[in-house]
Order: C-alpha cells, then sequence, then structure tokens
C-alpha cells in the first residue's frame, strides 16, 4: 500500500519450506485487495512455494517450470521424516481448497497436490463443452451429478502420487493463466507504464535470515544471559553487561523487523530485568521479586519468536511447543554454563583478572602499618574466612547475616539456610562471602 503499487509480480522458485510460514504468506496473499498478484514461476515451485502460488490471483509460468507436490512432511521421535499424520493432511487440504476457489482454480486439482490417494477427472457437462476438473467425491456430491459426464483421469493425479505438472500442463488444466517463454514475454503481458521497480533480498534480509535459525537464537540467549550473570559477579566491568545488551538487541530487531516481536514483548522484558536487579541489590534473598522477573524475561522471549499470544489452531500449538522447547533449552545451556562461571570464576583466564582479590594479612598488616604509623591499629574485621555468624533472613541462596555488629550480603554455597540459623564463612572475595551452616564438615 505504501508503494502506491496496483501490479504485484512475485517470482517464486523454490522447492519448498515449513508449513506454518507459507501459511501465512498465502494467507496474507489471498488477502490482499489493493493490488493485483502474479506469481511467476520460471522454474519450479514445490511444496509450501505453491502453496504461496496458489494464493496469487494469477500464475505464470515458463513451459519447463514445475508446480504441485504438497505433500506435508515431519520429523518423528527419532529424527526420521514421515508423511503428516492425517489430521495435519485434512487441514491443509481444506486450506488448498479454499484458496484454490477463491481464485477460481479447481479446488479438486489443489487437493490431489497434498493428499497422493485423491483422483482427479476431466468432466463436463451434457451439452456443454467447458472442461471440469473434479474429484470422484465431488462428482457424487454434485447437485448435477446426473448431467455430468466423467471422462479420462489426469494422469498426473493417479493414486500414489501428488499432482504435480509441468507449466505447459498446468494451463491446460487452468492452473496458471498463461505459459510464456521468459521475463521479456512477462512484462510484455503486463503493459506497465514507467520503470519496473525490482526488490530482492538485501544484506538485512540476510541478517534477518541468520538470526532467526534456531541454534543463533538458541546462542543469543545463552551468551546474554551469560552476561547478565557476568556483570551480577563482576559489577563495573560493563563487558557483561555490554555483551548481553548486544544479543537481546539482535534479537529482538529481528524479531521486530520479522514482524513477531513488538512494544509488548520488548517491554515485558524490560520489567523482567527491572524485577531482578530489585531482586539483586535491594530486596535480601531471592523470592517474588526473583521469581517474577525470570517469569517475564521467559515470557517475553518466547512471545518474540511467533506471531500469536494465544494459540488458537492446531498448527500455532505446535509452534507455541517449539519456541518454548528452544527457550527451555537455553535455560539449561545457560545453566551449565552459569555453574561453571560461579564454580570456577577466579580461575578462568582474563576474567580472574576483573576480581580484586583481598590482600594476604601480611600485606594488610604492613598496608595498616604504613597508612597509621602512629595512630591505634584498627581493630579486625569480623568479616573473615572461619568467622560464626547468624542468619538475619532465609538464604535461598542468597540474604542478609550478622557477624559481629555487621550486618552484610551473602550467598550460600548450595544448600538453603533458614533464618536464626548459625553459619560460617568460606570464602571471601571482593564481590561475595560465602557461607555454610557452622555445623558443615
Amino acid at each position: 500500500r505504501s508503494w502506491g503499487a496496483d501490479l504485484i509480480i512475485i517470482e517464486i522458485d523454490s522447492p519448498g519450506g515449513r508449513l506454518f510460514e507459507s501459511m501465512d504468506i498465502t494467507e496474507r496473499l489471498a488477502k490482499l485487495s489493493d493490488a493485483h498478484t502474479v506469481a511467476y514461476i520460471p522454474h519450479e515451485a514445490i511444496s509450501g512455494a505453491a502453496m504461496i502460488s496458489l494464493g496469487c490471483d494469477e500464475i505464470v509460468m515458463r513451459p519447463d517450470a514445475h508446480l504441485g507436490d504438497v505433500g506435508v512432511i515431519q520429523q518423528d521421535e527419532f529424527a526420521n521424516f514421515r508423511y503428516a499424520e492425517e489430521k495435519i493432511v485434512s487441514y491443509v487440504v481444506a486450506l488448498m481448497r479454499l484458496y484454490a476457489q477463491r481464485k477460481g482454480r479447481a479446488p479438486g486439482l489443489a487437493e490431489a497436490m497434498v493428499d497422493k490417494d485423491v483422483e482427479v477427472f476431466r468432466a463436463r457437462v451434457k451439452g456443454d463443452n467447458q472442461d471440469l476438473f473434479l474429484t470422484a467425491a465431488e462428482i457424487q456430491s454434485s447437485r448435477r451429478a446426473g448431467d455430468l459426464e466423467k471422462l479420462e483421469l489426469v494422469h498426473e493425479s493417479r493414486k500414489g502420487n501428488f499432482l504435480l505438472v509441468s507449466g505447459e500442463r498446468a494451463g491446460q488444466l487452468r492452473l496458471a493463466q498463461a505459459v510464456i517463454a521468459d521475463q521479456s514475454a512477462l512484462k510484455a503481458r503486463y503493459q506497465v507504464a514507467g520503470e519496473w521497480k525490482e526488490y530482492r533480498p538485501d544484506a538485512i534480509d540476510q541478517t534477518l535470515f541468520v538470526l532467526g535459525l534456531w541454534w543463533v537464537t538458541l546462542l543469543l540467549f545463552v551468551i546474554g544471559f551469560s552476561g547478565i550473570l557476568y556483570e551480577a559477579c563482576a559489577p563495573g566491568t560493563c563487558l557483561g553487561g555490554l555483551l548481553a545488551g548486544l544479543c537481546f538487541v539482535l534479537f529482538f530487531w529481528s524479531r521486530f523487523l520479522s514482524g513477531t516481536s513488538g512494544l509488548l514483548e520488548i517491554s515485558l522484558f524490560a520489567c523482567g530485568l527491572v524485577f531482578l536487579a530489585v531482586e539483586i541489590f535491594v530486596l535480601p534473598g531471592f523470592g517474588f521479586a526473583g521469581v517474577t522477573g525470570i517469569s517475564l524475561i521467559l515470557v517475553s522471549l518466547v512471545l518474540a519468536c511467533q506471531n500469536f499470544i494465544v494459540p488458537e489452531t492446531g498448527e500455532q500449538l505446535r509452534t507455541l511447543g517449539a519456541t518454548t522447547a528452544l527457550v527451555a533449552a537455553a535455560a539449561a545451556l545457560f545453566g551449565v554454563v552459569g555453574f561453571t562461571m560461579l564454580r570456577f570464576f577466579k580461575s578462568l583466564p582474563l576474567l580472574n583478572r576483573l576480581i580484586l582479590a583481598p590482600p594476604a594479612e601480611e600485606d594488610a598488616a604492613s598496608a595498616g602499618a604504613l597508612a597509621c604509623p602512629n595512630e591505634v591499629q584498627a581493630k579486625p574485621s569480623p568479616l573473615q574466612v572461619g568467622a560464626i555468624g547468624r542468619c538475619e533472613s532465609p538464604l535461598r541462596p542468597m540474604g542478609k547475616a550478622r557477624f559481629g555488629d555487621e550486618y552484610v550480603e551473602v550467598i550460600s554455597d548450595g544448600d538453603f539456610i533458614p533464618r536464626g540459623a548459625s553459619i560460617r564463612i568460606v570464602e571471601v572475595s571482593a564481590h561475595r562471602i560465602v557461607v555454610q551452616t557452622a555445623s558443615s564438615a
């Protein structure tokens, strides 16, 4: 609409693609009323590409091009490809018949592209020279069944074969509105005033395609969450925050331009980060704010990977399952990476240089003597390894504790520690104090 075009020619040369995306493109084309749409097929439009072609007002093909074979396949639990179950096939058949009927094509031919057991016959009404292409079921259920003359079988629709026709044959079956030799003939068919505007995938389109791959999305999630954890472990370095910001900006940017993400998903993600920041830097322990923050972030990532909020069809339900599985896999992989970072943070190359380790006792004593040579020696801090204190809040695993007169933020070494329990310091570093129950060995 923004281009002001009344004719859109889509060059389709593809062996097919994923079912849901093909159905979405077909539906958008079928409902487009501002411009006349033409599918130009120079070589092949197979599977999902054939479905998209049927959504256009006209189909124009070269004589040796091919159209059809929309057999739906899926992977089983062993990652082997097989034909989809009957309920999926029935759903796709209904859509294909609808698209064909909307554009004045024989629904039976569209059905034969999806169901390999459907046969289509050439038929005529007695006294009429107009050829009809009908399935056996359509002939039997027709109100004019007594006047219909059943002729020969359309050979390409014989049992055990998905309908696949050449451009010349598609013209005979009235699937294609024109059969042309080349692109010059295509331009000659549609007398367009002025220059043709040609649009092809550019660098941004290629980038969006790469960022939309499931394994690239998985990496963005894991690296982004790892950057957040790194920034929490070593605040002020900004390295983790910048890395996390880059990953999530790339993710939401690609999904926004792809049409699956909007203000809602970005707002949920931002609110999730705010809740996590409050939990980490303001509230002790790990409770409502932390759970809410993580939940909002995960929900925003799932919604940003799909173009619906609540699934309404079986296909949308399967898409939701696949998206949820992707986010869950990223969370599991991040769990492994996060555990490794927390466990070996100080020993990892480069990372250990960003942590301020506490000085040795001899160095601390010397520094104190040099700083205050004529003053009373400062009272030693009670926050030393082995010091005994008391939990002022439950540790899940973070919370507040008291050692002497000092209240500090501590983290448990893994076990839940209730409020009031006696604890012992087992590790002190510049960014955290690790404790365990005083009864532990």
